[in-house]
């Protein structure tokens, strides 16, 4: 586990560390540096809790403690495969193995299921990715919905990525490198890796499967700017990096998260009444 610890010193050292003290050089955007601290202390103390507790009842309550937070970082896992945090790619790819230790979303499932797959698509319920809809037109209730989204997220990705070949390899590729790493935490300490790893990782899965359910659920229309829901709540947008202007995210899903207000502020007249919520 000595290579695990070393790997996490490096991150704090190279690039925790220089986010504090304000090196943006290494950064796409710089409004990434306080989101990545937060999340990759996060990580930290997911491994310390790892590696030095030993009371069921302590990781289960971390694991019940930790579930609001790893929904957040789920949010800021989707940001970033829109827009890499990193200019270095290695960088990039290590950042997403911890970002799948809290979300149980890995390296490109993203990129090819929700970038290739439901922005191309949720206008269309027989191709969506997402699909609030069943085979026979009728709506899904919210837990048919999650569950259907969250047990088919790797299989509708892989099948996406059959259209992008380069794609589908690093997903394939980075997707075998963390459930390797992920066996060796386990067969290093199987009771701490349920709790601080594996269950957290099906548990954000599902979450973030339910999330969405509002985002486009009984929206039928073929208007992009009338089919998803906007939740203009500080505290939401706040915590999940302006995600709660879903409209204009689909309207340019390639714009950085800390950008998407001003987009929303340019369309929000052709935006319907019934498509907001929050204050």
């Amino acid at each position: 586990m000595n290579c695990f610890m070393r790997l996490v010193r490096y991150y704090y050292t190279q690039i925790f560390y220089p986010t504090i003290i304000g090196n943006d050089s290494m950064f796409n955007f710089s409004a990434d540096r306080l989101p990545i601290s937060i999340i990759l202390g996060l990580s930290f103390i997911d491994f310390i809790v790892f590696f030095s507790v030993k009371s069921i009842w302590f990781l289960f309550a971390y694991f019940l403690l930790m579930i609001v937070p790893r929904a957040c970082v789920s949010a800021w896992n989707h940001h970033h495969q829109h827009r890499h945090v990193f200019k270095n790619n290695s960088l990039n790819r290590i950042l997403e193995f911890f970002y799948a230790l809290h979300t149980g979303v890995t390296t490109n499932l993203w990129v090819l299921h929700h970038n290739y797959g439901h922005h191309r698509n949720f206008l269309d319920q027989e191709k969506d990715e997402s699909r609030w809809k069943r085979d026979n037109g009728t709506t899904m209730g919210v837990l048919e919905y999650t569950l259907t989204v969250a047990l088919t997220a790797y299989p509708r990705g892989y099948q996406v990525g059959k259209s992008y070949p380069k794609q589908q390899r690093q997903f394939v590729l980075f997707s075998s490198i963390t459930l390797l790493l992920l066996v060796a935490i386990t067969l290093y300490n199987p009771l701490n890796a349920l709790f601080v790893f594996i269950l957290p990782m099906i548990a954000s899965l599902i979450y973030t499967s339910f999330a969405t359910y509002e985002h486009h659920s009984r929206l039928d229309t073929q208007d992009q700017f009338s089919a998803s829901r906007n939740n203009t709540s500080v505290l939401y947008n706040l915590f999940t990096g302006n995600l709660g202007y879903h409209t204009a995210h689909h309207y340019k899903q390639g714009v950085h998260w800390s950008k998407i207000p001003a987009l929303h502020e340019s369309i929000k007249d052709k935006i319907p009444a019934e498509c907001y919520r929050g204050a």
